[in-house]
């Protein structure tokens, strides 16, 4: 099993592709598990010549569950106190620049979905010497003003964790449902049994908890993002409820030179018709950051 020490912890990793090809390392979002990049997407990214690496955050997955802290406090923390916050996103960013460590990876290109692309963005900001390209997805830059979620994306966000394998995977199809591309809805079986796997990976709760509790402890990155000197893409549903376009467009106008793209009826997810889509713009924009 392919485990990384990183920042004091361990990651879960798994790697697609020829190891000579452009590094790609993979930030997945709240809550999620690697399995969300799914083997379909990394091996049409292989095929544009990335070396693709998919790893588990903290608290996810098989990665190190970070035990011991305050208990997360999410009322708390959305009223401004982070108190019972266990890290930051700046710590989970230091986790992916350890796992390039482990890997013997000196610069890589970095995508991110959701948290993920606050993390890479954050990746960004405090190692520039060790990013070629960021590609940010579905994300925001921590400004409270823009990006923020839906009412009913909100009420997904926050509802209570179940307590069955039955009850996650329900609470799963209804939150896909809410959050997910109204133009490109997935089969529901097939959604079903994914959402099936991942429960029976690894269902750790209190982890999503914390983690949305690092997020809102980080804070507004505007500014630093305004340093930002490689190549980025930024990539946005038109149709997201739980980061909304906002969010994608302020990211964009924050760094130097960013591309903007996004999709109608994309929502809060990475439709699988639009995968070639997204994995054309990301060679595009590895490309340029290395030279042609």
């Amino acid at each position: 099993m392919p485990y990384a020490p990183s920042n004091g912890i361990t990651l879960y990793y798994e790697t697609h592709g020829d190891p000579g090809g452009r590094p790609l390392l993979l930030v997945m979002g709240l809550g999620a598990q690697l399995t969300l990049w799914e083997p379909g997407f990394c091996e049409l990214l292989a095929r544009e010549g990335f070396y693709v690496i998919r790893f588990d955050n903290r608290d996810v997955g098989l990665s190190t569950k970070v035990e011991g802290g305050p208990e997360p406090d999410l009322a708390k923390a959305m009223a401004g106190d982070h108190s019972t916050a266990s890290y930051t996103l700046w710590d989970m960013a230091d986790d992916a620049v350890g796992l390039l460590d482990h890997l013997g990876i000196e610069r890589a290109h970095i995508a991110g979905a959701s948290m993920g692309g606050m993390i890479v963005q954050c990746m960004a900001i405090r190692h520039p010497g060790r990013v070629r390209s960021m590609t940010s997805i579905m994300s925001t830059t921590g400004n409270p003003d823009v990006g923020q979620p839906e009412p009913a994306a909100m009420a997904a966000l926050l509802a209570p964790p179940p307590t069955t394998r039955e009850g996650a995977i329900a609470q799963g199809l209804a939150t896909w449902k809410t959050i997910g591309s109204p133009g490109y809805p997935p089969d529901e079986d097939e959604l079903r049994q994914r959402l099936a796997a991942d429960y029976d990976r690894c269902f750790f709760p209190k982890g999503t908890a914390r983690q949305l509790v690092a997020i809102l402890a980080t804070g507004d990155r505007t500014e630093a993002l305004r340093g930002v000197r490689v190549p980025t893409l930024v990539i946005h549903g038109e149709a997201d409820p739980l980061v909304t376009p906002s969010g994608g467009e302020a990211t964009a106008a924050a760094v130097p030179g960013a591309r903007l793209l996004t999709f109608p009826g994309m929502g809060h997810d990475l439709p699988r018709a639009l995968w070639p889509e997204f994995a054309r713009a990301m060679a595009a924009v590895a490309r340029e950051a290395d030279g042609g």
